[in-house]
């Protein structure tokens, strides 16, 4: 008689899609977090994968695993088949780039939009870039990009960062785990509404 195989057990363990224009600063982003030092990377053609396990902070213990997905306009459309088990969304936007604030605006919301994306998820704003003097600040980012728009079933959070020193992104891991607590909370609380 063979022994049952049994599930792994999933609780502490989130999925994070990391989403955004090309050269946002996605992948600068996530290799700060993992290596906390600057790396240079290539445009990103299919995504990134790392995993984290924060050993302090409102996180610590939990595990996070962070899909960097390429920005790129004909990359775009594979965006969807990896927010179908998300837990929460980071989307990464160039503060410096005005120009494409718009584009950026209309990639989010349009995503949001889709059925294949879980009810309630929460979405962290990445305002990238924040070191360089033609950056915008924080509520104009939130205003060009319309968080306020996204709607009640997303909780949003806006960090201002510098992913090529790092500044700003010690707090990614903490603020996507209180998004994802509060987020399932909501989701909870609309469930037993509906009953």
């Amino acid at each position: 008689m063979g022994q049952r195989m049994s599930m792994p057990d999933l609780h502490g363990t989130y999925q994070i899609v990391m989403l955004g224009l090309d050269n946002a600063g996605k992948s600068t982003s996530l290799y700060r977090l993992k290596l906390d030092r600057f790396v240079q990377p290539a445009p990103t053609v299919g995504f990134n994968c790392e995993k984290f396990k924060p050993s302090s902070g409102a996180a610590k213990g939990q595990t996070f695993t962070i899909w960097d997905v390429g920005g790129q306009e004909k990359l775009r459309p594979l965006w969807r088949s990896y927010i179908r088990q998300t837990d929460a969304i980071v989307f990464v936007v160039d503060s410096t780039d005005a120009e494409r604030f718009e584009e950026a605006k209309l990639e989010l919301h349009n995503l949001l939009r889709l059925a294949d994306i879980p009810a309630f998820v929460p979405v962290l704003l990445l305002a990238n870039k924040q070191d360089l003097p033609t950056a915008v600040a924080q509520d104009e980012i939130e205003q060009v990009v319309g968080v306020k728009d996204l709607g009640p079933n997303h909780t949003t959070r806006t960090l201002c960062c510098c992913a090529v020193t790092g500044e700003g992104l010690d707090d990614v891991l903490d603020a996507l785990h209180e998004l994802i607590q509060t987020s399932r909370k909501l989701d909870k609380g609309k469930k037993r509404q509906l009953r």
